[in-house]
């Protein structure tokens, strides 16, 4: 019985292992839940500079620490969500959005796939109708060829 017990429990301990840790420290957190969550959605959108591949909310790195604790600051100050994300591209650069915004800057990075695919599915197009022309355009049959084809038919109809 224990030892289904003690089974249990390191089962249930694993699950919750398995659970997603948000890096957010409970010194971070804002009193005011609605701050809070806005806080928590905008470090959702921000990349951590350490990381790369990282949200702020995800990376336990100092400098993502700081980024939190600085959108809770601009957040507390009155600050609105876009002026927040504002005020750290003008600080960091477009870099610090997971999602960049489109932009002059960022046009390339927007369309760019999109002009890719379209360019590959014209040159497959292309290339499946020539095969495809080559295929239904056959030679004309030689004299030779002509005359053999005739004697099968004759010798089977």
């Amino acid at each position: 019985m224990r030892k289904l017990a003690s089974i249990l429990v390191i089962m249930t301990l694993s699950v919750f292992h398995m659970a997603p840790a948000w890096a957010v420290n409970p010194d971070e957190v804002l009193s005011d839940p609605a701050l809070e969550q806005r806080a928590r959605d905008l470090s959702i959108e921000i990349r951590c500079l350490v990381c790369q591949n990282q949200s702020i909310d995800d990376s336990d790195a100092q400098l993502a620490r700081d980024l939190r604790v600085l959108v809770r600051e601009k957040l507390v100050e009155g600050m609105s969500d876009k002026q927040v994300l504002d005020y750290l591209v003008e600080r960091y650069g477009e870099f610090v959005l997971l999602k960049p915004r489109f932009n002059a800057n960022t046009f390339l990075l927007w369309v760019l796939p999109g002009i890719v695919l379209l360019i590959g599915f014209g040159a497959a197009m292309r290339m499946f109708r020539q095969s495809w022309a080559q295929a239904v355009t056959a030679a004309p049959l030689s004299a030779e060829e002509q005359k053999e084809l005739e004697k099968l038919i004759e010798r089977d109809g």
